[in-house]
């Protein structure tokens, strides 16, 4: 799915998870969006919301694709963002900042 189709207001039953790394996170993020790093995603599977739909997405496309895969293939109905982060920001979606001392953006 590309960014543009995701809809803006993500629909009840479905969340946004974004498996990029920390700093990239902290750099910027969808404001509405759970955080939870591919590297730990396996260990911390319990942490992804009950949803009916998983949109997964990191900053271009390719982690997000894996973790797709890995999540269909243990049960969850997930569809990768593809273009991620960078296809977010550039169609003028919202970034949010664990730094209240810079602009959001994407690492």
């Amino acid at each position: 799915m590309q960014p543009e189709e995701l809809p803006a207001q993500l629909p009840d039953g479905s969340v946004l998870l974004d498996v990029r790394e920390p700093d990239e996170w902290q750099a910027g993020h969808a404001p509405e969006a759970v955080h939870i790093p591919m590297s730990a995603l396996v260990q911390r599977l319990d942490e992804i919301p009950e949803a009916d739909q998983v949109y997964v997405i990191c900053r271009s496309g390719g982690r997000s694709a894996k973790v797709t895969a890995y999540l269909n293939a243990i049960g969850w109905d997930a569809i990768n963002v593809e273009r991620g982060m960078n296809g977010w920001s550039a169609i003028g979606r919202p970034l949010v900042s664990d730094d209240a001392d810079s602009e959001p953006y994407v690492l």
